[in-house]
């Protein structure tokens, strides 16, 4: 009984200091994220004062005010993505989701570039969790695909459907996949395979997603198809289980 007891209170101390953790993250990201909003307006500033005195602005002082630039964009995106993933499972509530309107939502802010499309075959029409979160997963999943396809032209797949007592959700792509070895760092908070400079992003999207998951009581499951691309498989719960 007594272990019984440590290990419920461990487990309840964990669970606080995770919360704690995660709103460490949330106001963190939202009081930095004020001042760097203002010092991306920096470079911008100094370049306009440069030129009222007649400043030629070329060569290494062009470079070191783009290099700012692209900096302060990365770190402001950084901040963005932490506060989504902070807000995972928060300030919403839970009911039937419907997928179609996830979707469009999610492509509101996510234009698909030239050459990509989506397609969808919806079976499951809806999913029992926050509306939010189901933006959220959408969202990291396509920007996840398109980001790191490796051509101009490409198809992300979406599909849904009923499986007993999971609602399936399979996202895949015709783009280079990750490879096996690296998979589950791939799904670690702010880990990126690639440099930053060769594919922007902060490496929350799959992290976000693996949130939500888990939050949901929901499972992962990267399908080796033989073929090129990516194919990931998620189900949840249609009773939810909140962690």
């Amino acid at each position: 009984m007594d272990l019984q007891n440590t290990a419920q209170t461990d487990g309840q101390e964990i669970g606080a200091t995770a919360q704690e953790f995660e709103n460490f993250i949330y106001l963190v990201s939202h009081d930095v994220r004020s001042s760097v909003r203002a010092l991306l307006e920096l470079p911008q500033w100094i370049e306009e004062d440069l030129q009222d005195v007649g400043v030629r602005i070329d060569g290494s002082l062009r470079e070191n005010l783009d290099l700012m630039n692209v900096h302060m964009r990365r770190l402001d995106r950084m901040l963005i993505d932490l506060l989504i993933y902070s807000r995972i499972g928060r300030m919403q509530g839970s009911g039937n989701v419907l997928w179609e309107e996830a979707i469009d939502a999610a492509l509101e802010h996510l234009r698909m570039p030239p050459g990509f499309r989506l397609t969808r075959d919806i079976a499951a029409r809806s999913v029992p969790m926050g509306r939010n979160d189901v933006v959220t997963l959408v969202s990291s999943l396509l920007s996840n695909s398109i980001k790191h396809h490796d051509r101009q032209q490409g198809t992300v797949r979406i599909a849904t459907s009923d499986e007993g007592p999971w609602v399936r959700l399979d996202v895949s792509d015709d783009g280079p996949g990750i490879p096996a070895a690296v998979r589950a760092r791939a799904f670690e908070v702010m880990t990126t395979l690639r440099p930053r400079d060769q594919v922007e992003g902060s490496g929350m999207g799959l992290a976000n997603v693996r949130k939500i998951a888990s939050h949901y009581g929901g499972q992962v499951e990267c399908i080796d198809t033989g073929e090129r691309g990516f194919h990931l498989t998620l189900r949840f719960p249609r009773g939810v289980a909140l962690h």
